[in-house]
């Protein structure tokens, strides 16, 4: 009885608490999957706008935390619970991700400072908020012991998780990728276009190409954006001047290694991003979510040592498991493999026939 209770207190002890700040898009996804994790435990979520939201945060039994100006927020005023202010929350967690609006984040930056809490910023802030970028796959151990971090964007996150083993097994010399955006999120309504192509933007190369520089430095890389009208996911079409010149098989075999890659295929129905979302509907993924890179296998092609492929990334989902190990990064609480094995089991990432 007594070895009962004191594992459970070393295993209490052990935990990484974490508080999540903010509670949208990204934060309700973010405050699921660490609740998933074996080794973490949600402190609480802060919201600012008191809605439906936040309504359904407490329903799911997470405290609810919220700034002291929220009952002056007109985007609602539902009579909810609450357990204190977002400044308790980040006193009592280990960790806070900031999941906050672009932008906001860097302005909370001095409250988590005040009470040495570190904390994963999101990449719609600014490369310079936090002193390093982070893709699990990509340079997990620049972030092992540092106090703050920055998940980078959906697009970056998954050029990031192909380039990167790619470049282990045969080289990269450079990546040309043209980014098919969506025009927004299900619920942004007032995101566009309606009815048009967007060059977005127009000048070349777009932003996504230095953010990838920041967790693959030496990259030559060139970025092209285009926005249409569509909320699915994102679609990349990429063309990879490799050191080698591997097999078609070669390719598939590597990608195939990597739980955050599925290789999916027109034969098996898998023809659109809408095939793919209904999928992941299909086999009770929570609210559709794809977190993997899904690379259509007939579109891989090789040319001596071009390499050709198309890509979509589901927005709203594919940096969630990487939100979970810049946790574990900043605690130092594992190395890289461990971590996103750990993350990968817990939320059921890449298990055979997931998607294919």
């Amino acid at each position: 009885m007594v070895a009962a209770v004191f594992n459970t207190v070393l295993h209490r002890m052990s935990m990484i608490h974490v508080g999540i700040n903010g509670y949208g898009t990204i934060g309700k996804r973010v405050a699921a999957a660490v609740d998933a994790q074996p080794d973490m435990a949600v402190v609480g979520v802060s919201k600012r706008s008191l809605d439906h939201e936040a309504a359904a945060a407490v329903d799911r039994g997470f405290e609810l935390y919220a700034p002291d100006t929220a009952g002056d927020d007109p985007g609602g005023n539902c009579d909810i619970p609450l357990a204190g202010s977002t400044e308790a929350l980040i006193a009592e967690s280990d960790v806070v991700v900031d999941a906050t609006p672009a932008g906001v984040g860097a302005d909370n930056a001095a409250k988590y400072a005040r009470t040495d809490t570190d904390v994963v910023f999101q990449g719609g802030e600014a490369s310079t908020v936090a002193p390093t970028s982070f893709c699990a796959r990509a340079n997990y151990e620049e972030t092992v012991g540092q106090a703050a971090t920055r998940v980078v964007s959906c697009n970056t996150t998954g050029l990031a998780r192909l380039i990167s083993p790619l470049d282990e097994q045969f080289g990269v010399a450079s990546l040309d990728c043209t980014l098919i955006r969506r025009g927004g999120d299900p619920t942004q309504s007032d995101r566009g276009p309606i009815n048009d192509i967007v060059p977005d933007p127009v000048t070349v190369p777009s932003h996504h190409a230095s953010d990838l520089q920041t967790v693959l430095p030496s990259m030559d890389v060139m970025t092209k954006g285009v926005t249409v009208p569509a909320t699915l996911m994102h679609l990349h079409s990429l063309t990879v001047r490799l050191e080698c010149a591997p097999s078609v098989d070669a390719i598939q075999g590597c990608l195939r290694d990597e739980r955050r890659i599925e290789l999916v295929t027109s034969d098996y129905g898998q023809d659109t991003c809408a095939d793919l979302r209904e999928s992941a509907y299909d086999r009770d993924r929570q609210r559709g979510d794809v977190w993997e890179n899904c690379v259509w296998s007939e579109s891989i092609a090789v040319d001596g040592r071009s390499l050709s492929l198309l890509q979509a990334i589901h927005q709203q989902a594919d940096v969630i498991p990487e939100n979970v190990d810049a946790i574990r990064a900043l605690a130092a609480a594992d190395d890289a493999e461990t971590s996103r094995q750990v993350t990968n089991d817990a939320l059921g990432v890449g298990l055979t026939g997931s998607l294919a």
